[in-house]
């Protein structure tokens, strides 16, 4: 019976021994994979610190060259997209894991970045080639002259900004709705369907063909800064009007003025009318308010408003709601600008266009009323 318990109890030192051993072995090659790979990881770090950085300039033939853009605000994992998408590399986490541990992780140029067709860039060296090109500055990018009317609305921007293939409506509407913009003109601005509007400055830009609608609606923004400075700001407090208010008049002298010395004596009249204590003089009934609603419904501007288009059920409807509409129906130019803000001295309440770009100014209902028929201005 000793004899058995003895044997017992030596097989059990034998397993355990074995157990021990085994776990041991384990152990050891797990901790040599590891050390294996922080010198491996060690090497590569070390050799990006050290390299000269003067390897990235590389020269392909044109056969051989392919271009990548990188559109402007693109983080390291849109990148990493743009070049799987290009069939350049296959792994995406590997390249934003890479370009962390290397120090190149938001350091990468937007524009247009050349690399090799022919070579692979699939492999540590390939990624590491990729991530000092992507970080260098990149070729001239083509660009283009866009000059945007004045008096054009949001629509008709993205339109010529379209034709022009610098955005795709989506893009665009949706950098000027989402995107923030640190302009302390653009703060508590209410929610409508387009936000900028009125905001988009018309002038002539050099667009990056790259760039992306975030970079064209930064330097439209930014023109807009530019333009109503200071004195604009305090004037508006004085005439106890906001930006908003200012601009969204502005937009629609724009519209109806077409010749440069009725813009202030338009203003004048807006002006005359919300001041008025007559609430029917409220109305500003302005044609360019209809115009709107029809573009941004119907994409058309109609020649000739009719009685039945100003009964037409819309927030801009400025026959059917008092005061101004609620945001702006175009771009205006610094000149509507000035008029919002510096309305001529005038008892005019009414205007009709002329025919020939001018208009006629009125005092009372019934003259007004004699100019519409002079001028065959009659709704109908």
């Amino acid at each position: 019976m000793k004899k058995v318990n003895r044997s017992r109890r030596s097989n059990y030192i034998v397993k355990r021994m074995r157990k021990f051993y085994i776990n041991t072995a384990i152990f050891v090659l797990l901790l040599l994979i590891t050390v294996a790979s922080i010198y491996t990881s060690y090497s590569y770090v070390t050799k990006i610190v050290n390299r000269d950085d003067s390897e990235v300039q590389m020269t392909f033939s044109e056969s051989d060259s392919m271009k990548i853009v990188i559109p402007m605000g693109s983080g390291t994992e849109k990148i990493a997209e743009i070049l799987h998408e290009n069939g350049v590399i296959k792994n995406v986490k590997l390249f934003k894991f890479l370009s962390k541990i290397n120090g190149y992780d938001g350091k990468y140029q937007a524009g247009t970045h050349i690399i090799s067709r022919s070579t692979s860039y699939d492999n540590l060296k390939g990624y590491d080639d990729l991530m000092r090109i992507m970080s260098s500055m990149p070729v001239a990018n083509p660009t283009v002259t866009v000059t945007i009317p004045e008096g054009y609305n949001c629509r008709q921007i993205i339109e010529l900004l379209e034709e022009k293939g610098l955005v795709t409506e989506e893009s665009f509407i949706q950098a000027m709705n989402k995107a923030d913009y640190d302009f302390e003109f653009l703060q508590d601005l209410p929610e409508r369907e387009y936000r900028l509007e009125g905001y988009l400055f018309p002038d002539t830009y050099i667009f990056d063909v790259y760039g992306g609608a975030e970079h064209i609606i930064l330097k439209m923004l930014s023109r807009f800064d530019e333009i109503f400075r200071q004195e604009y700001r305090e004037k508006a407090e004085e005439l106890g009007m906001t930006v908003d208010e200012v601009i969204i008049l502005a937009s629609i002298i724009e519209r109806e003025a077409q010749v440069p010395e009725d813009r202030p004596l338009i203003s004048s009249v807006f002006h005359n009318r919300l001041r008025s204590s007559d609430s029917s003089l409220k109305f500003l009934q302005s044609c360019a308010t209809i115009q709107y609603i029809f573009y941004m419904q119907e994409g058309i501007i109609k020649e000739q408003i009719t009685t039945e288009d100003t009964k037409v059920e819309h927030p801009y409807n400025t026959y059917l709601y008092t005061g101004l509409p609620p945001g702006p129906i175009s771009s205006p130019g610094e000149a509507a600008i000035r008029a919002a803000l510096y309305p001529e001295d005038t008892d005019y309440l009414y205007f009709v266009a002329k025919g020939d770009g001018s208009h006629y100014f009125s005092r009372t209902y019934d003259e007004h009323v004699n100019a519409m028929h002079r001028y065959g201005q009659i709704l109908y």
